[in-house]
């Protein structure tokens, strides 16, 4: 008679707290990563709701999260063994969408709160952390918090649309951080600035969506410009911003396949 194998049930690695504790222990930066994105979710909402503490430290404090998650994937993209003073290092530095957001999180360290500059960060924290929260729920086990995994399932379904708004919020603040700096709500320098940061999205090799983005509003500007019905006088100047755009777009490097 053939003897019974204690462990024939078991389908996978063990679950639960310890399970949890070893995770912790062997992904540090990126449980580090986790914990700030939602930092930087809840100081948004903070911002929004100012219930339990001031919005105007909401808003910084998110922008710091945002600075400190930047900085934390610039480490795992780029080892300190790898950094040298070069030229080769500072292009390929900026090539980094962590360092474009690290970036981000400076211009605006000294302008006046709006909800606006949030978004972004707000939208790629809410998508990343979602995405891990999973995997931490896993690690606890199959069956554990439902309705989270549900909401968490709704958010990654949501992903592209996500993305997308991120993208057009990023395009959007240009003119607003413009008019801003004429209002005295920011320095002077900040548009200039600025306009650096949204020609690295529109390079981005690893998010297309800035790109596709500008090209999707220049169809609909040019939709708009053509149609019978509008006035002459806003058809040529629906016309000439997107010419002025089309002249400050940097050229967009070819892609990978």
């Amino acid at each position: 008679m053939a003897e019974s194998n204690p462990q024939a049930g078991d389908t996978g690695p063990p679950k639960g707290i310890p399970a949890l504790k070893a995770h912790v222990i062997a992904n540090k930066i990126d449980v580090a990563l986790w914990g700030i994105r939602l930092l930087t979710v809840l100081c948004t909402f903070g911002y929004v709701l100012p219930v339990f503490n001031n919005s105007v430290s909401a808003f910084y404090k998110a922008l710091l999260a945002n600075a400190a998650t930047s900085a934390l994937r610039l480490h795992q993209r780029i080892p300190a063994r790898e950094i040298s003073l070069s030229r080769e290092f500072v292009n390929r530095f900026f090539l980094e969408d962590s360092a474009h957001y690290l970036f981000y999180s400076l211009i605006f360290m000294n302008v006046a709160p709006n909800l606006l500059i949030l978004t972004p960060i707000f939208l790629f924290a809410l998508l990343h952390a979602a995405s891990y929260s999973l995997t931490i729920l896993d690690t606890l086990g199959q069956n554990s918090m439902w309705v989270a995994r549900l909401l968490i399932s709704l958010v990654e379904f949501q992903s592209r649309n996500i993305l997308r708004v991120a993208a057009l919020a990023e395009i959007v603040l240009f003119p607003l951080v413009v008019f801003m700096a004429l209002v005295g709500y920011c320095g002077l320098m900040t548009p200039f600035v600025y306009y650096y940061f949204v020609t690295w999205r529109y390079t981005s090799r690893r998010n297309p969506y800035t790109r596709n983005t500008f090209r999707e509003l220049r169809s609909a500007a040019e939709r708009a410009a053509s149609k019978p019905a509008l006035p002459g006088a806003l058809r040529s100047a629906i016309l000439a911003a997107v010419q002025l755009v089309c002249r400050l777009a940097p050229p967009a490097e070819p892609q990978p396949q």
